[in-house]
């Protein structure tokens, strides 16, 4: 029988505080204000003190108002009719679609068991050569994009949307503008993508409460995708928001604060999200692209800094590019040896002469003689920047590769790239003319 509980403690900001006995943490309840009802969930225990955060906001709320525990956690439809569908931090229709109450699936439950999961092998193919040829994305891998405002971010992840080879893309939003949530919809539906997409979308004007939710009901569906045999791509925008977030609630909530204000659990949450990306033995699996921008560009702020450690490696958005130093997929490894027998060396002749390309740059800026060897690095480091940086640019890994080797035989002699004898008589292409 659920118990219903008419005396309101206090009220703070979007948190409310009751006197109830068992009750479980991340339990739901129905706040009734004024004929009018809304969701909350517990978010704090402390002994018969259970804190709730109201998921549309506290407005209107009063010490009167009914709150009846519903007896389970907050759950999301997990039913094949989501594909095509957009969805609030809530999981209700943003659409104007019916709601859908079939298959409901709880979320933010534990990470998969490691003994479970199996070692990352299958390459997932974006079409983009600065992650195809060299920081190949793998199944069940948990990358970061680190990024700054103003970059490109939100354009990049709907090019990989309508590109990745997998079976589903799952969006999650979190404090989106309303720009950039119509740019993503639309251009999902133009690419012909958004039969395979499904949308949990919070954006900035959405109560705060609703942007956690958003990772953990993207993730809870995924999950359940991945069991039934999909090979599902979670993509997440933006998880600075995500922590900003938790950085209001737990400032409401009166709790200690550590590094620059975020809460001291904030690894701890980040990696329970992370942790959720896996690959099944006989079934699907999840991998998850997520963004967080850098506030000033700092590399060392709480949030990139613990999401470093969380995950295998990032990729570095930069003037518009994925940037080649800095940018590591630690997984690229368990791959690049089954895509081609050239792959691993031209990956790292390419970087390594793009290294000297910049050194050559640095001369060049400081008024320095230019040796015939610096401007052919200079031919070379445009050529790569038009051709291979450039995220316009959308070719298969292995035009990308034969595409490397163009741009080394027309910048270089075939023993001035440090590439092995048996690869450049295979591969070398023909001087023009011939």
């Amino acid at each position: 029988m659920q118990k219903i509980y008419s005396k309101i403690e206090s009220i703070v900001g979007n948190v409310i505080t009751v006197r109830a006995e068992g009750v479980a943490n991340g339990e739901l309840a129905v706040v009734t204000s004024s004929g009018s009802t809304s969701f909350a969930n517990v978010i704090k225990l402390d002994g018969d003190l259970v804190s709730l955060q109201i998921f549309s906001g506290a407005t209107g709320t009063s010490t009167g108002d009914h709150v009846r525990f519903l007896g389970n956690p907050m759950r999301v439809s997990s039913s094949p009719n989501l594909l095509g569908r957009v969805f609030d931090g809530t999981g209700s229709p943003r659409d104007g679609k019916p709601e859908l109450k079939e298959e409901m699936i709880d979320i933010g439950g534990p990470s998969v068991n490691p003994a479970k999961r199996i070692i990352p092998r299958n390459m997932i193919r974006t079409g983009i050569p600065m992650i195809d040829l060299f920081n190949t994305l793998v199944e069940s891998q948990k990358l970061p994009i680190f990024s700054v405002s103003g970059e490109p971010y939100n354009e990049l992840l709907a090019r990989i949307a309508l590109q990745a080879e997998v079976d589903l893309i799952i969006l999650g939003g979190m404090g989106l503008k309303f720009d950039d949530y119509l740019y993503f919809k639309d251009t999902l539906e133009e690419g012909g993508a958004m039969d395979r997409t499904i949308m949990f979308v919070h954006t900035a004007s959405d109560p705060t409460v609703e942007c956690m939710l958003v990772p953990d009901m993207a993730l809870a569906v995924a999950e359940k995708f991945a069991l039934e045999g999909k090979k599902v791509l979670v993509l997440l925008t933006d998880m600075t928001n995500f922590a900003d977030a938790m950085k209001e609630m737990a400032i409401t909530m009166d709790q200690v604060p550590s590094n620059r204000g975020y809460p001291g659990d904030l690894y701890t949450q980040l990696a329970s999200r992370y942790e959720k990306a896996v690959d099944f033995e006989g079934a699907g699996s999840v991998t998850i692209l997520a963004v967080t921008t850098m506030p000033g560009d700092d590399v060392t702020h709480p949030i990139p800094d613990n999401t470093g450690y969380i995950t295998e490696g990032q990729y570095y958005l930069k003037g518009g590019r994925i940037e080649p130093f800095g940018s590591l997929s630690r997984l690229k490894q368990q791959v690049n040896s089954a895509t081609r027998d050239d792959h691993r060396a031209l990956m790292d002749g390419m970087i390594r002469l793009y290294a000297s390309f910049k050194e050559a740059l640095e001369k060049q800026s400081m008024g320095f003689m230019m040796s015939e060897w610096d401007e052919k690095l200079l031919k070379y480091g445009d050529l790569f920047e038009e051709k291979m940086m450039d995220l316009s640019v959308n070719i298969p890994l292995e035009e990308a590769l034969d595409l490397g080797w163009e741009i080394l035989g027309d910048c270089f002699e075939p023993n001035e790239t440090g590439l092995r004898s048996d690869l450049i008589r295979a591969r070398w292409p023909k001087p023009l003319g011939e």
